[in-house]
């Protein structure tokens, strides 16, 4: 089993920076894949960035170029930099770890918003 606590949400305003944070405890030596997912109103969720045990990431068109993520094996934790902020990025974000052994599965974090507003 797989926890993940995430912090770092918030309001901030458009042009502006956030920092979000996903530590993942429990049987962490089984995820292959850990990343930010984010929902908006009335939207489907969507992935925003992800990257593998090894270190190769993707991200998904509209952050290209503002949002950097990041790990840090030590503290068994994923960060989400998101710089020049924008109304359209407002959403609920979800840190997400993906297990693929013994089985593939998803562990999801409780979400945090992120409000980007003047």
């Amino acid at each position: 089993q797989v926890q993940l606590v995430e912090s770092g949400g918030g309001l901030v305003q458009p042009g502006g920076s956030l920092r979000l944070s996903c530590a993942a405890s429990g049987s962490i030596f089984s995820i292959n894949v850990m990343g930010w997912y984010r929902q908006a109103p009335g939207k489907q969720r969507e992935l925003v960035a992800a990257i593998t045990s090894v270190g190769t990431t993707n991200y998904a068109d509209s952050v290209k170029g503002r949002f950097t993520i990041s790990r840090d094996n030590a503290k068994n934790t994923v960060y989400l930099q998101m710089n020049s902020l924008k109304p359209e990025d407002t959403a609920v974000y979800y840190c997400n770890a993906r297990v693929t052994m013994p089985d593939e599965y998803d562990y999801w974090g409780q979400g945090t918003q992120v409000t980007v507003s003047s």
